[in-house]
């Protein structure tokens, strides 16, 4: 039993970074109509600067993730007005090229900076603490907590903020948000300017779960935030928590059974299958209907 709690303690931290960085990639889509697959690069950047102001600059642990956070949001404004906002007009396939497109841009710019061999990283010192009976690692928790503290904060900023109301407006019908004054590109930017920073958390709270960072870093785990979106519900902030959840848990425990552990990736990856088959809108998304 305390080893089962070892493993779901430890899923669920995982699912915590998975449900920050598909923060990202379902509200970008949800008002944006758009998959941002530079989202994973972005966790990339910051993880690198958090090793650069801990490696090079000597800043403390917490430093170095406010100075990550600031530096993947004026990245996501970048990306956002240099590339996508030319395109807003154009189709969902010019959109998707330059994104891909964006994505290998930031990995080269890193291999050609750092190379492509990985290096270690410490953002914060290992400790483990007795709860109970299960011996867990300090980190594990901080990232639980902070994970779902993000995510409220987040949920709240939504729900009940002038430019979170306006996030609402823009996602369920843009045009009729213009007539109604609400500038749909200041919202735009400013949805990507939170997605970065989101990646920026995450980035970190990956490192000190896995502290190695490469130019390819951040390549699996957009993926599987990817696919946790579209299992909770691609759009839905709600549903990008509870995917990101599911599918860390669902990690964790297959690799803690030495049969599955090899197929741990493909486990995750059958359940979003199996997910889609069932409902193909995700667990809590919604239908919308389509102007004709």
């Amino acid at each position: 039993m305390t080893v089962f709690i070892q493993y779901l303690v430890n899923g669920l931290s995982m699912g915590s970074v998975y449900a920050i960085i598909a923060l990202g990639y379902t509200m970008v889509y949800g008002i944006a109509k758009m998959l941002n697959f530079a989202h994973g690069d972005v966790i990339m950047v910051g993880a690198y600067v958090s090793f650069c102001a801990t490696s090079y600059l000597g800043l403390p642990g917490w430093a170095s993730v406010i100075l990550s956070c600031v530096a993947c949001t004026v990245l996501g404004v970048l990306i956002e007005g240099l590339a996508y906002k030319p395109l807003r007009q154009a189709g969902p396939l010019a959109v998707l090229i330059t994104a891909i497109g964006v994505s290998y841009l930031l990995q080269s710019i890193a291999q050609l900076i750092f190379k492509s061999k990985s290096q270690a990283v410490t953002i914060s010192e290992t400790h483990m603490v007795n709860i109970g009976s299960a011996e867990l690692n300090l980190n594990t928790i901080l990232t639980l907590v902070v994970g779902a503290v993000i995510m409220v904060a987040l949920t709240l900023f939504v729900k009940y903020t002038k430019t979170g109301r306006a996030m609402q407006a823009v996602s369920e019908d843009r045009g009729a948000a213009q007539l109604m004054g609400v500038n749909v590109n200041k919202i735009i930017m400013i949805t990507f300017a939170i997605g970065s920073a989101l990646a920026a958390c995450a980035g970190v709270f990956y490192l000190m779960q896995i502290p190695s960072v490469s130019p390819t870093l951040g390549s699996m785990p957009g993926i599987k935030a990817f696919a946790a979106a579209v299992i909770g519900g691609i759009g839905s902030i709600p549903g990008a928590m509870l995917g990101g959840v599911i599918l860390g848990v669902v990690e964790k425990l297959a690799l803690s059974v030495p049969v599955l552990a090899p197929y741990a990736t493909a486990i995750e990856f059958a359940l979003l299958i199996v997910i889609l088959l069932v409902r193909p809108i995700g667990i809590l998304g919604k239908k919308r209907r389509e102007k004709v």
